[in-house]
């Protein structure tokens, strides 16, 4: 199976070939998955070399120009460290880019805390105009791309990948997809968390529903899955509680109870695997167990 990086390079390098109007903006990362697209379109592969802040501002510049920009790095260097170039160049102008991220929140254990991003959604989800969307699998990744490049005109869009996947794909779908149905409480699972969240409530009488596209959220869906339960758990792989206003909102006119896992605010300063970190933060199916059952008064 392919990884998302790789069907990332694919998907935007088949745009680069069908459509003169897009371009891919980098810094580096990933330069050597475009090198066959940056001889064929030199004008539209452009790499600014380690400049993250210069990266966003020349795809904010071809979006005012027309272009459909792609700006592609590390999580902590797209979002973390230009953000500043984000929120102006993108969102203040008013134009349409497409962000996609590589690294997750902790894909990169053993490279330490400088490419760490579990904020990264928080941070994206302040600035007004952009959609947020965490594909789950490799198969996920070249629809959501090409939905979202082909939708630019409606506002700009965050793409998170990871090396963290599903063990299945699941059709691509703007709401939240019921994955298997129950009495005592609804799921969300985001992206990757869809596996150990399935393994973690197997024999539990709850509702698993998933979700590639975060932002917006689908209220709507929520509303009408939570009906009766009262009880929502909220599993993010980014910091938790990031979507928790959106859940609130959402059952704001009833009675409801919220359980939002994710990445915790403090910090892991120690190495290991990505498995390693999310058996740290509990967010690995003997984890998520522990969190519903003790939720729902099961333990």
């Amino acid at each position: 199976m392919s990884d998302m990086r790789t069907v990332f390079a694919e998907t935007a390098t088949g745009l680069l070939d069908e459509d003169p109007l897009t371009a891919v903006v980098l810094a580096e990362i990933s330069a050597d998955m475009f090198g066959k697209a940056a001889a064929r379109h030199p004008d539209r592969v452009l790499n600014v070399g380690i400049r993250e802040q210069l990266m966003v501002s020349v795809g904010g510049g071809l979006a005012l120009a027309g272009m459909r920009p792609i700006v592609h790095t590390y999580a902590p260097f797209l979002v973390e460290r230009a953000y500043e170039q984000v929120k102006l160049d993108l969102g203040h102008q008013g134009v349409h880019a497409v962000l996609v991220s590589i690294g997750a929140s902790y894909d990169a254990t053993r490279a330490g805390r400088t490419h760490q991003a579990p904020e990264d959604v928080v941070l994206m989800d302040s600035v007004p105009g952009f959609s947020v969307i965490v594909p789950g699998h490799p198969s996920e990744v070249g629809p959501l791309l090409r939905g979202a490049v082909g939708t630019l005109d409606a506002g700009s869009t965050y793409m998170r990948l990871s090396t963290e996947v599903n063990a299945e794909a699941r059709p691509v779908w703007p709401g939240l997809q019921v994955v298997r149905s129950g009495r005592r409480a609804v799921v969300v699972a985001v992206g990757p968390m869809l596996s150990p969240v399935l393994d973690a409530v197997g024999d539990l009488d709850v509702t698993v529903a998933y979700a590639t596209t975060v932002r917006p959220f689908d209220t709507a869906g929520l509303r009408s899955l939570e009906a009766g339960s009262g009880a929502v758990v909220l599993v993010e792989p980014y910091l938790a509680g990031t979507s928790g206003y959106a859940v609130a909102s959402a059952l704001a006119s009833r009675p409801h109870r919220l359980l939002s896992l994710g990445v915790p605010r403090a910090e892991l300063r120690q190495y290991g695997t990505p498995f390693d970190h999310a058996v740290a933060y509990g967010l690995d199916a003997a984890g998520i167990r522990r969190s519903v059952t003790g939720f729902l008064g099961l333990t």
